[in-house]
């Protein structure tokens, strides 16, 4: 049976093409009144998700005598969003402030990216680390004391019967891709992301369905999409909120209540994380963001930059007696 076209919805394009506007283009439109009318608009959604800066002493009031567990998304979150995926690096300030916290706190990092690339990137060893999104799970390679020796070798990889289908995909994609300028084709080990920031807006849609006639092949996979990128992943019921609760009951906390995990992302596919969080009625769910958006977070960062901060102060507050009034005066 022939292949029949793919048909990408015009709004499904246009939603694709301002999912992560370029400088220029963000430039443009946040012009003259435009940009007052989209302060307006952060300030009022703000409202709805308070900044966790602002609504620290809210969020642990009630954390005495409760396990804290951090949760990290990388891209957009630890590092900046970069047209150049391989040079998304994170500063060494925001390392630093990473390894204090996951002295006090048990603490891993939940990315789309491969697993090995992720470590590659931050290089702390004492960290749990989700790649693909929550598809390859492996605990610290370094003993702390939230990581008992039969926890260090957590390995999940839910996903494993798809790596051949995954890798037939990339090097079709691979070969396709050439035929768009400013596109790249990432393998992750368990997805695939196809990058288009440094796409030409004139070709995004022939693109886009490119990538769906590739997939029509491929029933079991399925795309989502991202900042700037479509993720190609197997259809299977795991995403980064199983990887959430996954490495909760790993750490022994899958059913008590004297838990509050904290999960730090910024883009669609931690949502599935911040829902987790909202149905289970524990901990925070903070997203990274500067533009108004739907989300299941409780709370909202700006920047990368607004996330070292809350980690600095999450981890100076671990280091003061509990009171809460001692921190107030010293915060002040």
């Amino acid at each position: 049976m022939g292949k029949q076209n793919v048909i990408v919805p015009d709004q499904w394009v246009d939603s694709m093409r301002a999912s992560s506007p370029t400088h220029a283009k963000a430039a443009a439109v946040l012009s003259g009144s435009q940009e007052a009318s989209h302060d307006d608009e952060y300030h009022k959604w703000v409202k709805q998700y308070p900044s966790a800066l602002s609504n620290f002493d809210d969020i642990f009031a009630a954390s005495k005598g409760i396990q804290i567990v951090m949760f990290l998304d990388y891209d957009g979150t630890l590092s900046p969003i970069v047209d150049d995926p391989d040079r998304a690096f994170m500063s060494d300030a925001m390392r630093e402030v990473v390894r204090d916290a996951a002295r006090h706190f048990p603490t891993a990092i939940v990315s789309g990216r491969c697993r090995d690339k992720v470590f590659r990137f931050v290089r702390l060893r004492e960290l749990y680390y989700a790649g693909s999104h929550g598809m390859d799970i492996k605990g610290p390679s370094k003993t702390t004391k939230h990581t008992k020796a039969k926890r260090k070798g957590v390995l999940c990889q839910p996903a494993s019967e798809f790596l051949p289908m995954i890798d037939e995909v990339y090097k079709t994609l691979l070969q396709k891709t050439e035929l768009f300028p400013g596109s790249r084709v990432e393998n992750n080990t368990f997805s695939l992301s196809v990058h288009y920031r440094c796409v030409d807006d004139k070709i995004l849609s022939s693109l886009f369905e490119m990538v769906e006639s590739v997939l029509e092949d491929y029933p079991e996979l399925r795309r989502t999409s991202g900042k700037k990128v479509l993720e190609i992943r197997p259809s299977i019921n795991w995403d980064k909120g199983k990887a959430l609760e996954f490495l909760l009951e790993s750490l022994g906390f899958g059913d008590r209540t004297d838990v509050f995990p904290v999960y730090i992302g910024d883009d669609c596919t931690d949502e599935d994380a911040f829902k987790v969080l909202r149905d289970r009625g524990q901990g925070a769910g903070i997203l990274v963001s500067d533009i108004p958006k739907k989300t299941h977070a409780s709370y909202s960062l700006r920047e990368p930059a607004e996330v070292k901060e809350f980690l600095s102060r999450l981890v100076e507050w671990k280091r003061l007696p509990s009171s809460k009034n001692k921190y107030k005066d010293a915060m002040s």
